[in-house]
Formats: structure tokens, sequence, C-alpha cells
């Protein structure tokens, strides 16, 4: 989940960058091709973080569920193993 804010945060200071670079303190209405190409680039990050989010999510749960299968695997290898040193050491 931190990786998604993360995500997010550069998202929308791309988008903030990108909307204002172009922006002028002119009173002009029609705006210039800075303004314009910023005004575009914003849309499209805006776009994609909608786009991205649920993915980004849906990943996210899939790696918190991989980890806890291993971490359940790896809990479980070590049981094996100690109760393997108790039956060597009842052999002795």
């Amino acid at each position: 989940m931190k990786r998604l804010s993360t995500l997010f945060l550069i998202a929308f200071a791309a988008a903030s960058f990108f909307s204002l670079a172009g922006c002028d303190k002119s009173d002009e209405k029609s705006g210039g091709p800075a303004e314009k190409a910023g005004a575009t680039m914003g849309r499209a990050v805006d776009r994609a973080v909608e786009k991205a989010g649920p993915v980004m999510e849906k990943a996210g749960k899939a790696l918190q569920e991989a980890g806890g299968k291993a971490k359940e695997e790896i809990s479980e290898a070590i049981d094996n193993m100690r109760q393997g040193e108790k039956t060597s050491d009842d052999k002795k």
C-alpha cells in the first residue's frame, strides 16, 4: 500500500507540474501552446492514475497473499526441521 501511495503522490505531482507549467499570469482566455500542452499532460496523467489504481491495488493484495503463503510454508519447514532434530536427539 505504501507503494501505491507513492505512485499516487508522484502522479499528482507530475499532473500538477505539467498543468501549471504552461500557466501564464496574463488574462488571455485562449491560453498558449505550453498551457494547452500542460493541460493535455495533466489529463493524461489523471487517466493513467485512474486506470492504474485498481490494478496496483489488486497486485498489492496478490503480493500480500503470496507473502502469507510463503510465511506459512517457511514456518512449516522450520517445524519439520525441529522435529527432525528432536528425532535424531532421541536416537542418541
